[in-house]
């Protein structure tokens, strides 16, 4: 964990609840199991093999949409058999493979429901809370999940809508700068309202609008 980023445990300790972990390790996603945090992300990157393979997946898949509740024991023949064995697709897969094996191995799952999307338009485009323990989230290409921290949220205002107001205009934050915005290629557990103890500070999100023709790949995995 990059100690740099991320906040310590100690004064995680005492912090409000709905804070933001961030580090450039892996290890920072271990932050989800404290009390005070509800997103942790880790700041990596896309490889230009890994775009590459993206593109090519894009582009000979246009509609993908996969649903697939993945074992961990049979993780990477399923994965094989759903992305191929070889090809432009090799990268991807094993980048989501190394993310099933995480995912499952933090959580102490034998099995989760991966969803990986070509979308071209905003899927939950109102700031929500997922009724979920926790939820991996990583955009491969085009704009990321956008999300709002803890105390900056009025939560009377989610899913109001007022002669179908904007979120923007229905006073469930103060001003456009409440929004954070995840980039593409980074890794983020998001506490959920069914995560025990955190009823009430499941965190805020949307999926960003796309302009037409834009294009975005998702990749979601849950608890089974």
């Amino acid at each position: 964990m990059n100690g740099s980023h991320a906040p310590m445990q100690s004064d995680l300790a005492f912090a409000k609840r709905g804070q933001c972990a961030r580090g450039t390790e892996p290890e920072i996603l271990t932050e989800i199991y404290q009390d005070a945090v509800n997103i942790a992300v880790w700041e990596t990157e896309i490889s230009p093999k890994l775009e590459s393979a993206v593109t090519a997946v894009m582009a000979s898949s246009p509609d993908l949409q996969l649903r697939e509740l993945i074992s961990v024991k049979s993780a990477e023949s399923q994965l094989e058999e759903i992305l191929g064995a070889d090809g432009p697709s090799v990268e991807l897969r094993n980048d989501v493979l190394e993310l099933v094996d995480m995912f499952c191995c933090l959580f102490g799952l034998t099995k989760t429901g991966l969803r990986l999307a070509t979308l071209n338009r905003a899927m939950c485009p109102r700031f929500h809370v997922d009724h979920v323990p926790c939820r991996l989230l990583k955009t491969y290409k085009g704009i990321a999940t956008q999300w709002i921290p803890h105390d900056v949220v009025d939560r009377t205002k989610l899913g109001v809508d007022r002669h179908n107001q904007p979120d923007e205009l229905s006073g469930l934050f103060q001003s456009e700068t409440d929004i954070e915005n995840l980039q593409p290629g980074q890794v983020a557990l998001l506490k959920g309202e069914r995560w025990e103890g955190n009823e009430g500070a499941g965190l805020v999100h949307r999926s960003p609008g796309l302009d037409k023709g834009e294009r975005r790949l998702l990749l979601s995995l849950d608890f089974a």
